[in-house]
């Protein structure tokens, strides 16, 4: 759809997504081919040579994956998306990308597992250094840059402690520098958040997470700000082989058209449920940033279009009482992974950061008795029913 910028939001998520439509299909269709037919030998050698955009291998490029990177690149404010297998693929075509031998790379201490697990055991056999602090103190930013840092990754709000970055500042100290500012934004999604526009240079997603939103497909995306730097990141995509899947692409192209309706659901939730756990005895403290309580709250209002369906709080049992809650929680379900239409339940530490040190946790403040939780679209008063008899068995 031509000129969807001038839509809202909800529209764009609708209608937004270029594609080939000769037959006058009402959806985008699946074209799930490995390899496509060349108008002739010429034809051929101008797609490989970039002289013709036409599609040639599935792995390179295809309709329906274009119209998910077209509209999820429009979402973000962004000049060019690029679709990936997973939000780990993501990761690793951001690192492989941007990153060489001798660089250094600034992270949120709090960040999603993996992705500092993949750079700390194997990208630094490579010879890329990382140092991990606290993104939502500036000064901690500025103190760990080096000569050779080239990257700062910040996941905001950070998983799980629900800690807040300021991308504008953090964008500033980073281009200062000389240094790219690549933002994981798999919380908020785009609809609430669009670190592009507070001056970050990548933004990526697992898309497994809200914009699919319904535990049933893996896929990642990357958008850029500008198009030579989203040329070289589909370059290194294509090269490693983590390309989509069509079906995948047509799943997630279905998901985002809900996106607006469920996180306006789910966040409207999530604030009930945030209250009623802060005022709950058994309850230590409560990390939610629609809460006046959480420390980024005033950031959280000028950067964030909303305040998301994440929380992470600690029970005054530790571990232990957050054991007996897990275990017996009937609504929400004790699973990894996030942003869904059901509510889901899990333990950091052992879980989705089973593989960070423990020195690294405790500094990144993941403790042993963190419990993450991300409220669905299921009506509230049966997801506070279901932690108030949880937490009445410890």
């Amino acid at each position: 759809m031509k000129h969807s910028k001038k839509l809202g939001i909800n529209s764009r998520m609708i209608h937004s997504g270029e594609f080939e439509n000769p037959l006058g299909s009402a959806t985008v269709p699946i074209y799930q081919t490995s390899t496509f037919i060349f108008e002739s030998a010429d034809h051929g050698a101008r797609c490989f040579s970039g002289e013709d955009d036409g599609y040639i291998y599935t792995r390179i490029g295809n309709p329906t994956i274009h119209a998910l990177e077209t509209l999820v690149a429009d979402l973000e404010s962004g000049a060019r998306g690029i679709a990936t297998s997973s939000g780990m693929a993501a990761v690793n075509t951001i690192y492989m990308a941007l990153l060489s031998k001798g660089d250094h790379m600034i992270s949120s201490a709090a960040v999603y597992g993996p992705s500092r697990v993949v750079m700390e055991q194997h990208w630094s056999r490579f010879g890329v250094e990382s140092t991990y602090v606290n993104t939502a103190n500036i000064d901690e930013i500025e103190a760990a840059i080096r000569p050779e840092t080239r990257m700062l990754y910040i996941e905001t709000p950070a998983n799980p402690t629900m800690d807040i970055s300021d991308l504008e500042a953090c964008a500033k100290l980073a281009h200062a520098h000389g240094i790219l500012m690549v933002v994981d934004n798999t919380f908020s999604s785009p609809y609430l958040q669009r670190p592009l526009e507070f001056g970050a240079d990548v933004v990526f997603h697992s898309m497994t997470k809200f914009l699919n939103g319904h535990a049933d497909i893996v896929a990642g995306m990357i958008v850029t700000k500008d198009v030579p730097l989203g040329n070289k990141l589909r370059s290194m995509m294509v090269t490693l082989g983590c390309n989509m899947d069509p079906h995948q692409a047509y799943m997630v192209i279905r998901g985002i058209k809900t996106l607006g309706v469920r996180i306006e659901r789910s966040q409207q939730s999530a604030i009930k449920v945030a209250r009623f756990l802060e005022n709950h005895p058994k309850v230590a403290w409560v990390k939610y940033p629609g809460l006046e309580s959480h420390p980024q709250h005033e950031l959280a209002k000028k950067q964030m279009d909303g305040f998301g369906s994440m929380i992470s709080f600690e029970l005054k049992g530790g571990l232990k009482a957050g054991k007996v809650l897990m275990d017996n929680v009937k609504v929400a379900i004790l699973a990894v992974s996030l942003g869904g239409v059901e509510t889901l339940i899990q333990h950091p530490a052992s879980m989705t950061h089973s593989k960070v040190s423990a020195e690294a946790k405790i500094k990144a403040g993941i403790t042993d008795g963190l419990v993450r939780y991300s409220v669905g679209i299921e009506d509230v008063e049966d997801i506070i029913d279901d932690l108030d008899q949880g937490l009445s068995l410890i």
